[in-house]
């Protein structure tokens, strides 16, 4: 199985030395629910079938993807100076081949750059870290004024199949009352939450107005993507994005 032939490659004006991409379920070892490429060591899948697939994703990348132990915060890092795997959920980089990664199967992956392609970011956005303001804090860190950057939204759960109770409504209006636009009512206490729309949302109050994608659901394709919400036990997807020196031609993405 060609795992390239089957990554999601964003679809952005991105400068052409800035390469990105974010894998499906296709293309690994792994088994029964973690069946095929689970990128994730923190679930319960074979630790020896978790390593091969990784092993293959090497194959496409400059580096090492920088790793990132995710807690559904806010914390970002700096990728290009990363020597372990800290507790964070979004990481920046300007050096040429560092690459930043996202483990995802269901929160949504943010990827960033800035129209020079100077720097790259990547963030990891759960209801529970747009709340607490991981977009802001990624764009915050990344070394370009948000009227140069871009951002990709890469597959998520979708609008019709996130169910939410009151309380992520109530932290989400408690920031911005109008951002209840972002959720329909559902069942009594119940909401169907569009994450994409506010991860759109907290981008723009960001500054960034170049916004594209957020139209894949993790959810909905089951034969494309891990879900955690649709299936419990599941494995993880991974989004990465770095830059090569310009003018380099990268063999594979």
């Amino acid at each position: 199985m060609d795992i390239h032939r089957d990554c999601i490659v964003p679809e952005w004006p991105a400068p052409a030395h800035v390469h990105a991409l974010v894998t499906t379920r296709a293309g690994g070892v792994s088994t029964g629910r973690y069946a095929s490429l689970n990128l994730g060591l923190r679930s319960e899948d074979n630790p020896t079938a978790v390593a091969e697939n990784r092993a293959r994703l090497q194959q496409l990348l400059p580096q090492a993807p920088r790793w990132l132990a995710q807690v559904h915060g806010s914390t970002v890092v700096d990728a290009d100076q990363l020597t372990d795997v800290p507790q964070a959920d979004a990481s920046v980089a300007q050096l040429p081949g560092t690459v930043c990664a996202i483990m995802i199967a269901d929160c949504l992956p943010i990827l960033l750059t800035d129209t020079a392609g100077t720097c790259v970011g990547a963030a990891h956005a759960g209801w529970r870290g747009l709340a607490g303001g991981v977009i802001a804090n990624t764009i915050a860190r990344m070394p370009a004024v948000p009227a140069d950057l871009m951002a990709w939204i890469g597959p998520g759960i979708g609008p019709l199949a996130f169910e939410v109770g009151d309380d992520v409504l109530d932290a989400f209006c408690a920031i911005a009352p109008e951002r209840r636009a972002a959720f329909r009512a559902h069942k009594p206490g119940k909401w169907l939450c569009d994450l994409p729309a506010l991860a759109r949302d907290a981008l723009h109050r960001a500054g960034i107005t170049r916004i594209y994608g957020g139209d894949l659901c993790t959810y909905a394709d089951a034969r494309r993507f891990y879900s955690y919400r649709r299936d419990g036990i599941t494995g993880r997807m991974t989004a990465l994005i770095w830059r090569e020196t310009q003018g380099a031609q990268p063999d594979t993405v």
